[in-house]
This record gives structure tokens, C-alpha cells and sequence, in this order.
């Protein structure tokens, strides 16, 4: 009975470990897919994001300093999509996948630049990363600690979500967001700066990837590897897509698949079952759900549409 107790404490202590980097881009692309531009970027946001994350924790030694520069480094490749998407009217697919190659090589090459030809950043100290919450509170061993002694960015993660839901439902920038994402040419006639809001927006998507992808970094990997995101951008794209484009259920949906992920990392320390079998759960149960649920979530309509100012 102890031992399952124990596992169980394990089990949501590692789901708290990866859901936070889903649920931040998952909140990202809220912002920019309610708005009406479609970021299928956020991969490579988060890339960039954990690259500038390690490398500023591995110089600064200060982990909330390169979290918050991880989540600003994302902003940047956001502005980058919301310029060729918003003022140029480019087709917003194709932006975003040029951002998925432009951020991750643009990483690896100043990777290398900076550590004599290495890919990988080199090793961030335990005093580096992100602090734990309940560090020292619960006994080592015991239920609650492995339950509750995460980082305290994970549980800030679940307070942005809520910030995200009141931001979307209960404040006037909210409501315009929304509206700029079905009708945004009533929205124009309404003396709204369509183009505002989604650049807004869409530098937000990028800001909230970054900080997924830094506490990759900063908390799970303790370093920067090339394919160290490896599909957790797309995967927090299906749980928006699950979640029917809103924050409480993009919330949801990457509790599942943070789930996924904890039976991954419980069940590698097995030898009954093939690791590479057991790293395929979160990407079959994305295809599953996206395959159940995809036709049952109403997209923006004027999401992915390129918006011209009337003359």
C-alpha cells in the first residue's frame, strides 16, 4: 500500500513537472489563434526560449532572470510573426513554419559559436535553475513531498492560466481580442486597432512560449540540447485545439497530456515494456484526441484570414 502511495505522490509530481512548459504555450497560442492569426511558431518559440534560458541561468546564475529572458526571446520571434503575418498579410502557415527552422537553427548556431563547436550548452547548476516551492517543508520520501515539491514555476503556470481566463472574459482588451478574431471588420468600424490587438497578441503567444521553453530548461533538463522541445509546441497546439480555444480548457487538455508524460517517465523505470514504446504515449494520445475531438471545437472565423485596412 505504501508503495502505491508513493508512486501515485511520483506520478502527479511528475505531471507537475510537464504540464507547466505545455500550458504556457498552450496559453500563448490562445492569445494569438482568438485574435485570428494562426502561430503554428510556437515549436520554435520555444526552442529559442529554452536556449536563451540555459545560457542566461549558466552566465547569471539567476533562474527567475533567464526565465523571464527565455519568455523574451520567444517575444521576439512573436514580433517577427506578427510583422509578416499582420502588416504583410503573409500566409500565416507558412510564417510559422519558417519560425519553426529560423529559432531552433539560429539556437544551435550560436550554440556553437559560444561553446567550441558543442550543440549542447553546458550543465546549469542546482543553484542556477528554478527554485523549488516547498523545498525542505515535507519530509524527503513522504507523499506530500513528492507531490508538492516542484518548481515554483510550475505552480505560477496554473495562476497564469487564471490571469489568462479573467484577461479573455472579464476585461475590455478581452472582449476586443475575441472580437478581433471573428469579425474583425466590424471590429474596424468600431474604431478598434485590429492590427494592435494582434500584435498584441501574437508577441504574447510568443512571450508565454518562450517561458514554456526556458523552464524546460530551467527546471526538467538543467541544459540546452537541439531537439530538446521534441513536439511539445505542437502538442500544446492540440491541446488548445481539445480545449476548444480557450484557457480553462487548454488548461485541461495539458493536464492530460502532462499525465501522458508522467506514465512515461513512471513506466521507463520498468524493463517490462520497450522505452521506445513508452516515449510514444503523449504524441499517440495527441493524434488520438485530435482525431476525436478536432471536429468538435468551433475555430475563430476569421482565424488564419489575412485582415487589409479599408480605404
Amino acid at each position: 500500500m505504501d508503495a502505491i502511495i508513493s508512486n501515485l505522490g511520483l506520478l502527479i509530481n511528475a505531471t507537475l513537472i510537464a504540464t507547466p512548459p505545455l500550458l504556457y504555450a498552450a496559453l500563448g497560442s490562445c492569445f494569438s489563434e482568438r485574435s485570428g492569426v494562426v502561430n503554428i511558431g510556437i515549436e520554435g518559440m520555444m526552442t529559442i526560449g529554452a536556449f536563451i534560458g540555459a545560457v542566461v541561468a549558466y552566465y547569471s546564475g539567476n533562474g527567475w532572470l533567464a526565465f523571464l529572458c527565455g519568455g523574451l526571446a520567444g517575444a521576439v520571434f512573436g514580433l517577427i510573426h506578427a510583422i509578416a503575418c499582420v502588416s504583410f498579410q503573409a500566409d500565416q502557415t507558412i510564417s510559422g513554419t519558417a519560425i519553426n527552422f529560423l529559432a531552433p537553427g539560429l539556437a544551435v548556431f550560436i550554440c556553437k559559436a559560444m561553446f567550441d563547436g558543442s550543440s549542447d550548452s553546458p550543465a546549469i547548476d542546482t543553484a542556477s535553475k528554478l527554485p523549488k516551492l516547498f523545498n525542505g517543508v515535507f519530509p524527503v520520501g513522504s507523499f506530500w513531498n513528492n507531490v508538492l515539491n516542484t518548481y515554483a514555476a510550475a505552480y505560477l503556470a496554473f495562476v497564469a492560466a487564471f490571469i489568462v481566463w479573467f484577461v479573455f472574459y472579464k476585461t475590455r482588451f478581452g472582449m476586443r481580442l475575441r472580437a478581433c478574431g471573428e469579425h474583425p471588420r466590424a471590429c474596424e468600424t468600431l474604431g478598434i486597432n485590429v492590427f494592435r490587438v494582434r500584435y498584441i497578441c501574437v508577441i504574447l503567444s510568443g512571450f508565454l512560449a518562450g517561458l514554456g521553453g526556458s523552464y524546460v530548461t530551467l527546471a526538467t533538463v538543467s541544459q540546452f540540447r537541439p531537439a530538446i522541445i521534441v513536439g511539445q509546441g505542437f502538442i500544446a497546439i492540440a491541446a488548445v485545439i481539445f480545449g476548444k480555444f480557450s484557457p480553462q480548457g487548454a488548461m485541461l487538455a495539458c493536464l492530460l497530456f502532462g499525465l501522458c508524460n508522467g506514465l512515461k517517465t513512471i513506466a521507463s523505470s520498468s524493463n517490462v515494456v520497450s522505452p521506445n514504446l513508452i516515449s510514444m504515449i503523449p504524441y499517440v494520445v495527441t493524434i488520438i484526441t485530435l482525431i476525436l475531438f478536432v471536429g468538435h471545437a468551433r475555430v475563430p472565423a476569421a482565424n488564419g484570414k489575412p485582415f487589409a485596412k479599408a480605404k
